[in-house]
């Protein structure tokens, strides 16, 4: 773990140049990308697609101060969202579709980017959350060193499905203060039918371990707003299938009892999720009041408590 100052943790690596050098460092790696657990392979710096179909230059899709997420997020002045176009892992139930799938969004440069963090953070966000970053990590990094030049003091948010290689997170120990990552399921054969991606449980559980390593557990200011740490969002699943206790065991046992946890409530049939009828309903309130009972009991007492209005009610 890279020891922090009061500032965000980026600031000091612009000053020395490293910013800048692991920004060279993950661009290079995109040459071969194995920068996500795809492991594709493709040249991305000349023009070949992997999954991501993401090429040099990273998609913005929208960006403004979203009012959502969580409380020490958000503030008075919202949390500053950056949505990434794409993804690394196109679940069959994603509610962005749009823009994971469809991928919706306009080629960005890394000035550009660095542009809108500028712009959110003069709009008063109290930070730039970037929203799918797992396949973009170089662009990130080309836009903050940019960004961190010219005066950008706000903590920077990775807010992914946790989809991530630990390799990857590397480059970042001291560049993300707030790591929010999706734990989304324990089970691999759910995530192989849902995400095509088998070994989803283990790569979550490596990131995780990583994530916690680098910045510990979720630090809030004198005013409830996030400084740095890891929070986690795990959503809930009809018929359990998400595995929320056996995830919420290991996050209490491995990780830390101490970690924010958000156990999310909405999720809705979107996308294919109606061919599934394991998956083509909405989460029941039992289903949920379950859901948390199992989080509690494993330990976990950092719980979001952000009211809940969209559950079915039996």
């Amino acid at each position: 773990m890279i020891q922090r100052s009061g500032e965000p943790g980026y600031v000091a690596l612009a000053r020395s140049g490293e910013l800048k050098q692991r920004a060279e460092t993950a661009v290079a790696r995109m040459g071969h990308c194995e920068l996500c657990p795809r492991r594709c392979g493709v040249d991305r710096l000349n023009g070949e697609l992997g999954f991501c179909r993401t090429g040099a230059n990273a998609r913005v899709a929208s960006y403004s101060p979203h009012f959502g997420e969580e409380s020490p997020l958000v503030g008075t002045h919202g949390s500053g969202t950056l949505f990434m176009s794409s993804c690394n892992l196109l679940c069959s139930f994603c509610q962005n579709r749009e823009i994971s799938h469809g991928n919706e969004g306009l080629d960005a440069d890394p000035d550009q980017i660095a542009q809108v963090m500028l712009l959110l953070a003069e709009q008063g966000c109290h930070n730039v959350n970037v929203v799918t970053p797992s396949h973009v990590v170089p662009q990130i990094l080309e836009a903050l060193a940019i960004a961190a030049d010219r005066g950008l003091r706000v903590p920077l948010v990775y807010n992914s499905g946790g989809y991530d290689e630990v390799e990857t997170l590397r480059l970042l120990d001291g560049v993300v203060d707030i790591y929010m990552p999706d734990f989304k399921f324990w089970d691999g054969s759910w995530s192989d039918r849902f995400c095509g991606a088998p070994d989803y449980p283990e790569k979550a559980r490596a990131a995780l371990r990583e994530m916690h390593g680098q910045v510990g557990d979720l630090e809030l200011d004198e005013n409830g707003l996030a400084r740095s740490g890891l929070l986690v969002r795990h959503l809930v699943m009809p018929g359990g299938i998400a595995g929320t206790r056996r995830i919420a065991e290991f996050i209490a046992e491995e990780i830390s009892p101490d970690t924010y946890v958000n156990v999310m409530d909405q999720y809705r049939p979107c996308g294919d999720a109606r061919r599934d009828e394991t998956i083509d309903r909405r989460l029941t309130a039992r289903e949920f009041r379950e859901a948390t009972a199992a989080a509690r009991e494993a330990g976990l007492h950092r719980l979001d408590p952000r009211d809940r209005v969209r559950l079915a009610l039996f």
